[in-house]
């Protein structure tokens, strides 16, 4: 029975029921009864010759009945089997989190058909990473080029999730992550350092990104952005971020640093924004990495933070961190992903596996959420049609991982996100994120198929996908061949799709787009290879149909673009113009 998430139990019983064409309502008994399982979101379901019967406690276990029995009659239509079902949750919150800072805010409209879809699978929770990308009335000149959510689109958003069931957290990094805020002349003094600098690899360059937590100016800055930001969500939660602070005591708090101790630092720091967001009625949510590289300070956390525990490779050592907030009693969730950033197409042998070990390791150590996050690293130019069957997996683990089934995904996918009755979209979105496999290699946090195209010119040091233009003298002409092939069959797979609604045919087309995309960084691999080796006509032939491919491309992507996001490609997809850039010197 195809069902994700997969029902804790299910007993299939003898015969069907035929729901009336007329007033199927009528049909549908609807009771709150102490007999239904004892969790807020439990429920029962039953069908049998007489009707249907959805039994709960509480509101959250009516919906989650409701979007079982949207499932059946999509699967069945009227004829529906009889059966009876006794269901929960493994994890009060589960969420999905969706990168929106880093080169494609998506339209409203998008986020919409989002949100009614992740119901559809007892997803609770939804929450937008922000850094620069709210329409605040001060800082139009930091996001305007971006495209920015509206408070007007946030509170019709948010109003659609209450409905829905999900609750929309406000997430809005607070500490590090905010270069393109730092880079504005008046919010320059903030910074933590003024300039950018090498890192210690050498192989990039760092840009400000991180706060000075003693600036006598930023606990202000945050104010203005949390007054204006936050009376758009009813939720209770607030995610003020707090990750990955790297600057932190390398300039204006280095010698606060060096007198009380970075870890210190943070921490103090964090405890002044809690009071903030404690003011203004909402419950702290932050990132746990820093304060992970201090043990010793996580019991000195308030008890009413909630820590964001993530990880995004097979062997993070969920347990290990997850069993510290335990023993701490500090609330927490787990945070796997899904391992589509710096991919393309994405990588989802290593998400499936992250997603399975998030689950496993934090029900043991009793979080009380699991939240998938979808980042958008190197430009996001990878669609949600890449991202539907890590969003569907990590779904159905949060809600019940012992019974997980792999094999549901692209029946799901091709009934209820897709809706597609061949299953070929849903069937080569997922083995797309499998490409990767032929080229041989492991890679940390990408693959050369979402680096290669997307690497940064040379010259600007960035970090994201740094490693694309490396990647041609380490993997064997011959297996990026067999990547390319590979790419081209799941493409000639995903044309005889037919999908029925606007949003699977948008889905289908962006899919299709990023495995072009994810066709190039081979074909460009090919070209680097024929320089290399002196083979001046071969790459000569390569650079003339990569540089007439290229310019498609772009113009494809331009002409797609307006459909799903807002403002304009330019910071999602430069890179189309870069490795123009760098046929065009052969």
């Amino acid at each position: 029975m195809n069902l994700l998430p997969v029902p804790r139990s299910l007993k299939l019983l003898r015969g069907k029921f035929m729901l009336p064409k007329q007033k199927p309502l009528s049909a549908i008994k609807v009771v709150r009864t102490n007999a239904a399982p004892a969790q807020p979101e439990g429920y029962a379901l039953k069908i049998s010759a007489d009707g249907v019967e959805i039994s709960f406690r509480e509101s959250g276990g009516l919906r989650a009945a409701t979007a079982t029995l949207r499932q059946l009659l999509r699967e069945y239509g009227r004829h529906l089997p009889c059966l009876k079902i006794r269901d929960w949750p493994d994890f009060a919150r589960r969420g999905v989190m969706l990168d929106i800072s880093r080169g494609r805010v998506p339209k409203l409209e998008t986020l919409l058909d989002l949100a009614e879809k992740l119901s559809d699978f007892k997803i609770n929770e939804l929450q937008l990473y922000t850094e620069h990308t709210f329409a605040y009335r001060d800082y139009k000149s930091v996001w305007q080029s971006w495209g920015a959510l509206t408070a007007a689109e946030i509170k019709i958003l948010d109003a659609r999730c209450r409905e829905l069931g999900i609750d929309l957290v406000p997430n809005q990094n607070s500490f590090g992550h905010l270069r393109y805020f730092l880079e504005d002349p008046k919010l320059k003094k903030l910074a933590e350092i003024s300039e950018p600098y090498e890192d210690a690899s050498k192989e990039f360059v760092r840009r400000p990104t991180t706060l000075a937590p003693n600036n006598s100016g930023t606990l202000p800055f945050l104010r203005g952005l949390y007054d204006e930001l936050l009376p758009n969500f009813s939720s209770e939660f607030f995610n003020i971020g707090g990750d990955e602070t790297w600057d932190l005591g390398k300039g204006q708090s280095k010698k606060l640093c060096d007198a009380k101790g970075k870890g210190v630092v943070y921490l103090d720091f964090l405890k002044k924004v809690h009071r903030e967001v404690s003011a203004r009625g909402k419950k702290m949510m932050f990132w746990g990495d820093i304060i992970l590289k201090y043990p010793q300070l996580i019991r000195q956390l308030p008890k009413n933070f909630i820590a964001l525990n993530w990880g995004y490779e097979i062997d993070h050592p969920f347990a290990k961190e997850a069993a510290q907030f335990a023993k701490a009693k500090i609330p927490f969730y787990v945070c796997p992903g899904t391992s589509t950033w710096q991919t393309m197409i994405g990588k989802h042998d290593n998400a499936l596996a992250n997603l399975r070990s998030a689950a496993k390791a934090s029900k043991k150590s009793g979080a009380i959420g699991y939240l998938n996050t979808d980042w958008g690293d190197g430009g996001h130019p990878q669609p949600l049609a890449v991202s539907w069957p890590l969003f569907l997996a990590g779904a159905a683990l949060a809600w019940n991982a012992d019974r997980f089934d792999e094999l549901k995904l692209i029946p799901v996918l091709s009934r209820d996100v897709f809706e597609d009755a061949t299953g070929r979209a849903a069937d080569a979105a997922f083995k797309l994120g499998f490409a990767h496999q032929k080229l041989g290699l492991k890679a940390l946090n990408e693959t050369p198929l979402g680096t290669v195209i997307a690497a940064p010119e040379p010259e600007t040091r960035e970090l994201f996908c740094r490693n694309g233009l490396k990647w041609s003298a380490k993997i064997p002409a011959k297996k990026v061949k067999a990547a390319l092939s590979e790419i081209e069959r799941q493409r000639k797979t995903l044309a005889q799709a037919k999908p029925v609604s606007g949003s699977g045919k948008i889905l289908a087309r962006e899919l299709d787009l990023a495995a072009r995309m994810a066709a190039e960084s081979c074909h460009f691999m090919l070209w680097q290879q024929a320089v290399a080796a002196g083979k001046t006509t071969e790459a000569k032939r390569l650079a003339k149909r990569g540089i007439n491919e290229l310019k498609k491309l772009e113009k494809d992507f331009a002409a797609y673009w307006p459909a799903r996001n807002k403002a304009t490609p330019k910071h999602c997809s430069p890179f189309l113009q870069w490795r123009i850039k760098d046929y065009s010197k052969q």
